[in-house]
């Protein structure tokens, strides 16, 4: 896939029109993984730590669930009924976003 800079500079003007509650610790840092790397004889190696986000042990759905709350409290809806595969963080996640703002 082609990297496209005005493709990605459209898309970041369209989320800076949406609203969103800030629940995440951003931005989460990038560790180097120096043995990874080695073992593999490759370039540097980071890992993202998306798991820092400071909301149940964090992941990336902690970003998603900044604009999707934002929708919930701004049409006045007081709870949320949600479900996933039992193994995804999916639902702890939404429980954390929902408990920090006051939703059932």
């Amino acid at each position: 896939m082609k990297f496209n800079q005005k493709k990605l500079d459209i898309l970041k003007e369209k989320l800076k029109k949406l609203e969103k509650f800030k629940l995440a610790q951003l931005p989460t840092p990038l560790h180097e993984a120096p043995n990874l790397s080695r073992l593999l004889n490759g370039p540097r190696i980071f890992i993202k730590r998306e798991d820092l986000t400071g909301m149940a042990f964090g992941g990336n759905k902690t970003r998603m669930f900044e604009y999707v709350l934002a929708k919930v409290v701004r049409e006045g809806y007081d709870t949320v009924i949600a479900g996933a595969a039992v193994q995804s963080n999916y639902c702890r996640q939404m429980v954390a976003g929902c408990a920090k703002l006051g939703l059932k």
